[in-house]
């Protein structure tokens, strides 16, 4: 990546997401032990999943689960099981962002930003360039 922006880029962890097989037993978990309650809960169809937001100060805990087979996240938990998905990472500008590394020979998922749920703009960064990390790019 060009040296030149000496701004930072990621504006702060925006959530964590994790793959469960049963939202609404993670959802009781997360009540009854902390009384963290869901904030945002939606359907994402282009994604394939149902996703439970817990708000943690200004960040989120992103409960997914697969509502089709075909779901990246169902492929997700019949390989590796429950657990730690991916981050998600608030940015100012996620085009440019993904422009940057994309121009740096960084892989991608998303070639171009979309829309995520609570109407914002994502795309993702392939794990096998980020340190096995899945990473998510939000922008509000």
């Amino acid at each position: 990546m060009d040296n030149v922006t000496t701004e930072n880029l990621l504006k702060e962890i925006d959530h964590v997401a994790i793959a469960v097989k049963d939202i609404d037993q993670a959802v009781k978990y997360y009540d009854e032990l902390f009384n963290a309650k869901v904030v945002h809960r939606e359907r994402v169809e282009s994604d394939g999943v149902e996703e439970a937001l817990i708000k943690v100060a200004e960040s989120y805990i992103q409960l997914l689960t697969p509502i089709s087979e075909t779901s990246p996240v169902a492929k997700y938990l019949e390989k590796k099981g429950e657990g730690l998905h991916h981050v998600g990472y608030r940015v100012n500008d996620c085009k440019l962002v993904l422009d940057k590394l994309k121009e740096a020979g960084y892989k991608v998922i998303d070639e171009h930003p979309r829309f995520g749920s609570r109407n914002t703009t994502v795309a993702f960064v392939h794990p096998k360039t980020a340190f096995g990390t899945l990473i998510e790019l939000v922008q509000e």
